[in-house]
């Protein structure tokens, strides 16, 4: 079957790629660009979306999928729809399952169960058995498996040896270290420290409990040479510290989530349990920090950070309530209207940041726009109006703050694998 995107804008800055051209799929692989024949157009179904670009597939390097242990909330086949309904080609999924992903056998079942469907599923291995800290899990038989990376997700590896162990190990397959920088020893609150804490009254989580977890991660990986990846990160000394580190040569990259660079601690004011994340909603000075380390380079990432819970979890007062989001379905359009359409970046930039940089933070091949390449594309409209509606997610979770929010800028069809996904739902190409 084949496949033609019309008059459409290709844009892919690894390639150096910025063009409007014709785009024929013949199978699943890219097969010309350029003007088409008459030849071309038999048998094909020809594609006319207005003002529309394909940039390389979407990565989400952090993403929650539940299974095994928590089916209730999020499975691979749904959230795997869900990552395909937001715009993603690959997801990477966290270790922190029922039991952990430290293992061969839950890494080989992560991508078995994920073989067939569009969106490609990239298991993340826990450092430590059971992500309990203590020793290191069978790094070289996860790597041989399939693990691309290695975290102990939602907490830091407490261990300062063992955390050195996991730095000089992953290096010699050229894996990652992903580290949730958080002191557990100062972090048992339910928001940021604030005068908006103070104001309403609950516990809270200084800006300290992440850097101090920063600080000496990025001494680790600058004495082992091991490759450092920050998760989440949120607060303005953390943005410094990774910069800082940068400049100085160190293995580092870092991430932020939509949430951390499109809302701040006012947002708790409601007491809406769905504002309630870890880290948790930060202040001004820090998103503004945020948003400047993504333009300048010092954050390579933006992810979901996507953690589906039920409805028993989140429909409880806030310091009962569980911490997380889902974002799979909202990352896209929360990017293209914060920072594309506010001028804090061009689409060019954000392809790098959503598509391309998680690639090589993981030491992955990114997917290219030219004949012969496998067709693994994000076709995206800008400036399409839409509002956020969390009864239409994938997700079987809906515990989303954006709710009724208009966005503006989403996905329209993605396509993966000989697959292609459309609001009309998936087919094979």
């Amino acid at each position: 079957m084949k496949i033609i995107l019309k008059d459409i804008r290709l844009l892919n800055p690894e390639q150096d790629l910025d063009k409007t051209a014709d785009l024929l799929i013949e199978d699943g692989v890219i097969s010309k660009i350029g003007n088409l024949e008459a030849a071309d157009l038999n048998n094909a179904e020809v594609f006319e979306y207005e003002n529309t670009v394909v940039v390389p597939g979407l990565f989400d390097m952090h993403v929650h999928l539940r299974e095994p242990g928590r089916e209730d909330e999020e499975t691979i086949k749904s959230g795997s729809n869900a990552a395909a309904a937001g715009g993603f080609t690959s997801i990477a999924c966290m270790p922190n399952t029922k039991p952990a992903i430290d293992s061969a056998e839950f890494v080989n079942s992560i991508i078995m169960k994920s073989a067939n469907h569009l969106v490609e599923v990239l298991p993340v291995a826990a450092i430590t058995p059971a992500r309990e800290g203590d020793g290191l899990a069978p790094i070289a038989e996860l790597v041989e498996a399939g693990a691309i990376a290695f975290s102990d997700d939602e907490k830091a590896v407490k261990n300062a040896s063992v955390l050195r162990a996991a730095l000089e190990y992953t290096n010699m397959y050229g894996k990652t270290v992903i580290e949730h920088c958080e002191d557990s020893d100062l972090s048992e609150g339910v928001m940021n420290e604030s005068l908006v804490s103070t104001m309403l009254g609950l516990p809270s989580k200084p800006t300290i409990s992440e850097e101090i977890v920063v600080m000496r991660d990025i001494a680790l990986a600058e004495y082992t040479g091991g490759k450092l990846h920050i998760a989440h990160v949120s607060s303005k000394r953390s943005v410094e510290l990774v910069r800082e580190a940068k400049a100085r040569g160190v293995n580092i990259t870092a991430e932020v989530t939509p949430h951390h660079f499109s809302l701040t601690d006012e947002a708790v004011k409601t007491f809406d349990t769905n504002y309630r994340v870890n880290p948790p909603l930060r202040g001004k000075e820090d998103v503004e920090a945020i948003l400047e380390g993504l333009k300048d380079g010092t954050i390579d990432c933006i992810a979901s950070d996507h953690s589906p819970r039920a409805i028993e979890e989140k429909d409880v007062e806030f310091i009962y309530a569980a911490d997380g989001m889902v974002g799979l379905e909202t990352s896209l359009g929360l990017a293209l209207s914060e920072l594309v359409h506010k001028s804090v970046l061009d689409l060019a930039k954000l392809t790098e940041l959503m598509a391309i940089n998680p690639r090589k933070v993981l030491g992955l091949p990114v997917p290219k726009i030219e004949v012969g390449a496998k067709a693994e594309l994000t076709v995206l409209d800008p400036d399409a109006v839409w509002t956020v509606d969390v009864k239409k997610f994938k997700s079987k979770s809906k515990n989303s703050p954006f709710d009724k929010k208009l966005l503006t800028g989403k996905s329209v069809a993605v396509i993966n694998r000989g697959k292609m996904f459309t609001e009309d739902g998936f087919k094979d190409i």
